[in-house]
């Protein structure tokens, strides 16, 4: 089992009040499994993936991600197990704008501790998602859709266990939605990664063997009166 979630809760504060965002009585991903998590904007998404990630930490329950509980780990533990165990493609990319193309995949190949010889792996990947020319060209040197394959290298870079994609397509048009898509699907099955996406856009929920509803996970949101 890659990711198994039981009684969590989460919930953000604002001022004295506070909002349950997330109510997930039980979720599970199996070792290897790719699936697609759709719902609107808002519906606490993303924040599922920073928990898994390990960037937030559950109000109450279990977060188990590849036999560790984040739950109990602190601060620093918790850094170390994603640089160890995870890769991260954020919606707006968080590439390093000073850094080429190749040394943004190095750093997060280096941060891991899992190096390859030279720059072997990350020129790997690289050549991996169509970029092998581009590789020496910084952010601002790039297409949006380039950014994007680049997000994808980075987060295959440390051996990753399981891969997190935060609406990965939110700023591609229909194309590059879909070529992206089918990257992720093929590289994650090629190297056994898990791989959780999510999306608001039913057409990329749909390129999914295995879809998730998030009204059916989250009962806050249920609760709420939520609707995809």
């Amino acid at each position: 089992m890659v990711v198994n979630i039981s009684d969590l809760k989460f919930s953000y504060r604002s001022g004295t009040e506070s909002l349950e965002v997330l109510r997930i009585p039980e979720w599970e991903l199996q070792d290897g499994g790719r699936v697609a998590i759709s719902g609107p904007s808002g519906s606490g998404k993303t924040t599922l993936l920073n928990i898994v990630a390990g960037l937030l930490v559950p109000g109450e329950g279990r977060v188990e991600v590849c036999g560790e509980r984040l739950d109990k780990m602190g601060e620093a533990s918790r850094d170390r197990f994603r640089a160890n165990h995870l890769g991260y493609i954020f919606q707006n990319f968080n590439l390093l704008q000073g850094f080429t193309a190749l040394e943004n995949v190095l750093l997060a190949e280096t941060f891991s501790g899992k190096k390859a010889a030279g720059s072997a792996l990350a020129k790997e990947l690289l050549d991996r998602v169509g970029l092998s020319a581009r590789m020496h060209h910084y952010p601002s040197q790039m297409s949006i859709g380039e950014q994007q394959r680049v997000a994808v290298a980075r987060a295959l870079a440390n051996k990753p266990d399981l891969v997190l994609a935060d609406e990965p397509t939110g700023s591609l048009d229909p194309k590059n939605s879909r070529e992206v898509v089918k990257l992720l699907k093929e590289t994650a099955a090629e190297r056994g990664v898990g791989l959780m996406v999510v999306t608001h856009e039913r057409e990329i929920a749909e390129a999914f063997e295995q879809q998730v509803l998030f009204l059916d996970v989250n009962k806050a949101f249920a609760d709420a009166g939520g609707a995809p």
